[in-house]
C-alpha cells in the first residue's frame, strides 16, 4: 500500500486579524500581503512540482477575494472551508454553528466553489459538528488528531499539530509545543521530511500563507514540495487533495 500525502494551506488574507481585532483600523480591505505576495508564489511553486493542494479558506473571502478563490480552484486545487472568519470554532453553540455553515456554503457555492471539506479553526470540533456538516453536504472534515475514519458518511481526515507551521512559528503555540521560544524553519522541515517516510498512512502538512515570510519560511514550502515531487516520481507517495482521499 502506497501512502498518502495531503498538502494543505489554512487561512487567507485578513480575516484572522479581524476576528482578533488586530486588524488595523483605517487600513484598506482586500490587500493582504499572504494574497498578493506569498499566495502568487506559492501558487508558482505548485505549478512548477505539478502537485495539487487543499486550500481551507474563511467564507468572508469569497468577498474579499472572489477572484483568488477561483484562480486557485482554475489550478486545479480544491477550495475547503475554514469557518466564516476564523472563528474559535470549538466555542460555538450549535445555532451560530449551523449558521456560519450555511453563510459560508452560501457564499462559496455562489462563486461555483461549493465546499466537500471542512477544517474547523483551532483544530476542535464541537458536540454537534459531525451532525451539521453531514446536513450542509459535507463529505470530509478535518480536525485535530492521529486516527483516520469515518462517521456517519463524514470521512474524518485530521492533522496533526507537529506537522502544522504556526506551531512552529507562533508565540500562542508556546505551551502545546512546550517551548517559549519558537522553532527555527530548519526544525519545521526536520519534521516535515520525517513524516514523508513515517509508513503507509495518510498525513497532511498545514502551511499558512500569511508564514511564508521572511524566505528562510518559503524555503521549508519549497523544500517539501519537492521532496513530496521525487517520491511521486519514484511511486513511493500518492499526493492527493483532500476532496480525492475523502472519496
Amino acid at each position: 500500500m502506497t501512502a498518502v500525502h495531503t498538502i494543505t494551506f489554512d487561512n487567507l488574507g485578513e480575516v484572522a486579524a479581524l476576528h482578533r481585532g488586530e486588524f488595523p483600523e483605517g487600513e484598506p480591505l482586500g490587500r493582504h500581503f499572504s494574497v498578493t505576495r506569498a499566495l502568487p508564489r506559492i501558487l508558482d511553486l505548485l505549478e512548477q512540482t505539478g502537485l495539487r493542494a487543499t486550500f481551507f479558506v474563511e467564507g468572508l473571502n469569497a468577498e474579499l477575494y472572489p477572484d483568488t478563490l477561483s484562480a486557485i480552484a482554475a489550478a486545479g486545487h480544491e477550495v475547503a472551508y475554514h469557518g466564516w472568519c476564523h472563528e474559535q470554532w470549538a466555542g460555538l453553540d450549535a445555532g451560530e454553528e449551523a449558521r456560519l455553515l450555511s453563510r459560508g456554503v452560501r457564499a462559496l457555492d455562489e462563486l461555483g466553489l461549493r465546499p466537500r471539506g471542512f477544517r474547523p479553526p483551532g483544530g476542535e470540533l464541537t458536540s454537534a459538528s459531525l451532525r451539521l456538516l453531514h446536513e450542509h453536504g459535507f463529505a470530509y472534515c478535518s480536525p485535530s488528531g492521529d486516527a483516520v475514519g469515518a462517521h456517519g458518511g463524514l470521512a474524518i481526515l485530521p492533522f496533526a499539530w507537529p506537522l502544522v507551521d504556526a506551531y512552529h512559528y507562533l508565540p500562542r503555540f508556546a505551551a502545546l509545543r512546550g517551548s517559549d521560544a519558537p522553532h527555527p524553519p530548519a526544525e519545521l522541515a526536520r519534521v516535515l521530511g520525517g513524516a514523508l517516510h513515517d509508513g503507509d498512512r495518510h498525513t497532511s502538512v498545514v502551511f499558512h500563507p500569511f508564514l511564508a515570510e521572511p524566505e528562510e519560511r518559503f524555503d521549508v514550502i519549497r523544500g517539501h514540495l519537492r521532496a513530496v515531487r521525487a517520491l511521486v516520481d519514484r511511486g513511493e507517495l500518492r499526493c492527493a487533495p483532500y476532496r480525492e482521499v475523502a472519496a
